[in-house]
């Protein structure tokens, strides 16, 4: 179960990208010079990455830690911690 307090970090951070995202629509629509436009985006895209990171290593942390509570590492628990990570891993490029 994630923390309520962790739900609202990254509900802060996905409202700044929203704000990042509206940027470069405003950048867009103005005619900006290019290499800004794309340096926000590298911005926004890595903040984006962030979250996915914060995510996938709370949901690992959360496999293994169940998994230890079983006074044993469990194999399915690491298997799946692996698939949640390789499917993200997938996107990031």
């Amino acid at each position: 179960m994630v923390a309520k307090t962790d739900i609202e970090k990254v509900l802060n951070r996905l409202r700044r990208i929203e704000g990042q995202v509206r940027g470069l629509q405003r950048m867009i629509s103005e005619d900006k010079r290019c290499e800004d436009v794309l340096t926000q985006l590298a911005a926004t895209r890595a903040a984006l990455d962030r979250v996915g990171v914060y995510l996938i290593s709370h949901r690992m942390k959360e496999c293994l830690k169940h998994s230890s509570d079983e006074m044993e590492l469990n194999d399915v628990a690491v298997e799946e911690a692996f698939e949640i990570f390789m499917k993200y891993i997938q996107h990031v490029k």
